[in-house]
């Protein structure tokens, strides 16, 4: 499959890509990740590796798109909701025992 990660076009199938990626210890995942084989690599650093780049010179989403095309499962980092705090009247009218509360 033809597709562009950082504007240079890439060739890119999916026995390749394994084969690329065989023997390479994976990174602690802190991003986006893809599973590859039965080990989960960041994605950034599966991009260095098939493109030869430098991770700086192309985005996370450029190569999970990629993935994902060739039939990859890619994760995306889940950012936790912030709590949401009760009013200072809510806290009062709990702490009293309010029926609403």
């Amino acid at each position: 499959m033809r597709c562009v990660i950082a504007r240079f076009p890439f060739d890119l199938f999916k026995h390749e890509v394994e084969a690329s990626m065989k023997g390479v210890k994976p990174e602690p995942v802190t991003g986006d990740s893809v599973v590859i084989g039965r080990r989960v690599y960041p994605v950034k650093q599966v991009g260095e590796v098939i493109t030869r780049q430098d991770r700086r010179d192309f985005s996370a989403a450029e190569v999970t798109r990629a993935l994902g095309r060739l039939g990859f499962t890619c994760r995306s980092v889940v950012v936790p909701a912030a709590p949401v705090e009760p009013s200072p009247l809510e806290a009062a009218s709990a702490a009293l025992g309010a029926p609403g509360a």
